[in-house]
């Protein structure tokens, strides 16, 4: 597809690069700056900027969806010429600094030769010396963090709503979802009013930093940047994105949003092990599967899985889980081979802290954060007693569920998959089977294709034994209490290489990163994800400092 592209009054058709259906905004800035010639360093130094006709900055994130909506014409303004004309005489000098900005490659010259002319000559003896840059005096546009502070402050304190996140924010040290909304609508009204409704990466930047500067317990310490979750530069992703693509869609018409984003799938990336256990090979290896399948002894059966973890690893990775089971069934009659592989790849120390971290950190300040909800009494009831009356889960099942409603499902830009609550998605994560009712029948009906934890007893509170249903094979918790079996579900996804449920897959990731410690920095997270984290762990920093 061809574009009209106007530099300076004069106007060129130019390509625009098109790859799996998307338009490149990158390369169709090359092939401006190839086609117009312009300066080498032009192009990387990033003071290249185009705009659509009525003089509104394209960014890379819309320039797709302008393309597809029918704009083909664009305009490349000169940049702002800075002209440091510095005229030394023989015993005393004095310099001048003049800024320009030509509308035109013909002005720009009228404005070079005016420069040298003899009239700006104070004696024959003097030299004159003209330097001239593209550079802007402030070329990234980003601010340093006061600077953001003080704007993020004087945005909010001249809106009456920016006072009720003050007085939030002064009282509890965090900002409920809807205060955090509010805040974000206030900031990028102010954005798009002052940059148009495309701001720039270094806009958006900007606005981010200030906000944890000036709300520092809103800050996320696990990120690079500890803004990402309002604004991540690299990913164009964040709550700041969030609200700026929804103005756009109602500002307008005609345009659909669509999602690149593809999140990492950390069970499924490919690790080295820690262990250094001896690993059997061929021949060997063969030997020692034979061995494992009809051993009566555990500890032998228990010794040769770890034997033959590599080429258990290697059958996962190759996208053979599924038979796994099949080559190795004793997963299904021996407990504790899915935390054995699972500690063989990460280390005793991260296998165990979920175990260590849940009941003492996070369940008493996921409960805290929960009370504030609406929504959870009935799970909140739960974390606090269990009377003879509750037929709900036990307070530790109860507790992970209240994550999950904190972290809800999202439909992730599917179109074809439909959002669901999350209460729906709580039989996506855990089931429940009276005791005495038919596993058989039950694995029959399950159409899930990911793991989930099956919990069996005469009530929900008091569950007698603990399942992974895994392609429909019932496999024996080791565990005998809701948190322990729950760390066995986790641990699952990593032995046998499956993605997380889609939605469950916000949930999951928190777990991943902020308690597990998983590929932290390196993990695909959602602003869900990162504000949360920040939240609890902030909270708990506020806590400690108190008398």
């Amino acid at each position: 597809m061809l574009a009209k592209v106007e530099i300076g009054g004069v106007l060129k058709y130019v390509k625009i690069p098109e790859t799996d259906g998307f338009f490149q905004f990158d390369m169709f800035l090359q092939e401006v700056n190839d086609k117009f010639s312009l300066q080498p360093d032009s192009f990387s130094e990033g003071q290249f900027t185009i705009t659509d006709m009525s003089g509104t900055e394209v960014d890379g994130d819309i320039f797709d969806e302008l393309v597809k909506s029918g704009v083909l014409t664009f305009k490349v303004p000169l940049p702002v010429m800075d002209l440091d004309v510095e005229l030394v005489a023989d015993q005393a000098s004095s310099s001048v600094l003049t800024s320009l900005s030509p509308t035109s490659s013909h002005s720009s010259l009228v404005v070079a030769q005016t420069a040298l002319s003899p009239a700006l000559s104070h004696s024959s003896d003097s030299t004159v010396i003209l330097e001239s840059t593209r550079k802007r005096r402030n070329p990234t546009g980003l601010m340093d963090q006061n600077e953001a502070k003080q704007m993020v402050e004087g945005v909010l304190r001249a809106n009456p709503k920016g006072e009720e996140v003050f007085n939030e924010y002064d009282k509890t040290k965090t900002l409920t979802d809807a205060t955090r909304k509010q805040m974000v609508n206030i900031l990028v009204a102010d954005m798009v009013e002052l940059h148009g409704r495309v701001p720039p990466s270094s806009v958006r930047t900007n606005y981010a930093l200030g906000i944890v500067t000036l709300f520092p317990y809103l800050r996320d310490p696990f990120s690079k940047l500890g803004y990402e979750h309002y604004y991540d530069p690299e990913g164009n992703t964040g709550f700041i994105s969030w609200r700026i693509k929804t103005v756009q869609r109602n500002t307008f018409a005609g345009l659909r949003g669509r999602s690149k984003t593809v999140l990492q799938d950390g069970p499924k990336t490919r690790r080295e092990s820690l262990s250094t256990c001896q690993q059997l090979f061929g021949e060997e290896c063969r030997e020692a599967i034979s061995t494992i399948r009809h051993s009566s002894d555990e500890s032998v059966v228990k010794e040769k899985m770890r034997a033959t973890f590599q080429y258990r690893q290697k059958m996962v990775g190759d996208d053979a889980s599924s038979s796994v089971l099949d080559v190795f069934p004793r997963f299904l009659d021996v407990p504790g081979l899915i935390d054995q592989d699972f500690s063989m790849m990460f280390g005793d120390e991260v296998s165990q802290k979920f175990l260590s971290k849940w009941s003492t950190f996070f369940k008493p300040n996921i409960i805290t954060d929960c009370k504030t909800a609406t929504n959870m009494d009935e799970l909140l009831s739960a974390t606090e007693f269990e009377s003879e009356e509750n037929n709900g889960w036990d307070s530790d099942m109860s507790s992970i569920l209240l994550l999950l409603q904190l972290l809800p499902p999202t439909s992730r830009g599917q179109k074809k998959t439909a959002k669901i609550s999350s209460a729906q998605a709580t039989s996506h994560l855990v089931r429940y089977l009276k005791e005495g009712a038919s596993i058989t029948t039950f694995l029959e009906s399950v159409d899930a294709r990911q793991p989930f934890l099956l919990c069996i007893g005469e009530q929900k509170k008091n569950i007698q034994r603990f399942y992974l249903i895994i392609d429909r094979k019932p496999i024996p918790c080791k565990a005998h209490t809701s948190v322990a079996a729950f760390d066995e579900l986790f641990k699952a996804h990593y032995v046998f290489s499956l993605s997380y449920d889609e939605a469950l897959c916000n949930f999951y990731t928190f777990i991943q990163t902020t308690i597990y410690n998983i590929d932290v920095g390196r993990a695909k997270e959602s602003p869900r994800v990162k504000e949360l984290r920040a939240r609890l762990l902030q909270r708990s920093a506020v806590t400690d400092k108190q008398p």
